[in-house]
């Protein structure tokens, strides 16, 4: 993971204008969050990763919640954005940022609907097993508000988001395969609005169920 710390650029509070136009004319924009904590309304946003399917890995370290490039490489139907759980990286985005993100992808979900022999849906799992490659998850909980990262820290920003290209591939053909490809188009779809509830007070409450 050395070398892919030494490929990193880390930007302050945005990207710049020559890797904002380079992620606008990708195909694929795999993105994750680091907050403070789990609490979107509490734990404030720290910093946004993204790589696309050239391998292109940025970190922004967010400080002064402007970021008007990020917020419209978020907002642009042209780039599909590929998350792990989209709906907290989301309301983390829209809740600090502003933004509502277009054009998304989530490989959670995607698990969820092709991989029903198993619960495990993490993203390490899917990377071993997708992928066959073992993750380090030891920097998951971190001081991500700490005004320098750690080569560690980075380490671990830029493995959540360099196997989602990959792991969406994949999960792509076993969608195809079991006809799931419409349902997963109409779930992810359905995300703003259940980000939308989240944000509005009904985050632990099913509003489908009877009860």
């Amino acid at each position: 993971m050395v070398d892919v710390v030494k490929a990193l650029t880390v930007f302050q509070d945005d990207l710049d204008e020559e890797r904002y136009q380079r992620y606008l004319a990708s195909r694929y924009l795999a993105v994750d969050t680091e907050t403070l904590g789990l609490v979107t309304k509490r734990d404030r946003l720290c910093v946004v990763q993204m790589c696309n399917e050239e391998g292109l890995i940025s970190i922004v370290q967010i400080k002064n919640y402007e970021a008007p490039r990020l917020k419209a490489l978020m907002e642009s139907k042209r780039v599909e954005k590929i998350f792990h759980f989209a709906r907290f990286d989301m309301a983390a985005l829209q809740h600090w940022l502003g933004c509502r993100v277009q054009h998304v992808y989530c490989t959670k979900i995607a698990s969820k609907l092709t991989r029903t022999y198993t619960s495990s849906h993490g993203l390490k799992n899917l990377v071993r097993e997708l992928l066959n490659v073992e993750m380090d998850k030891e920097q998951q909980s971190s001081d991500w508000g700490a005004p320098m990262l750690t080569d560690k820290q980075l380490e671990y920003t830029a493995g959540d988001v360099i196997y989602l290209v990959g792991i969406k591939e994949k999960l792509d053909v076993i969608l195809a395969r079991e006809n799931r490809v419409g349902l997963a188009t109409g779930v992810m779809a359905a995300l703003q609005v259940r980000v939308d509830l989240d944000l509005a007070g009904w985050e632990n409450e099913d509003i489908f169920s009877h009860s």
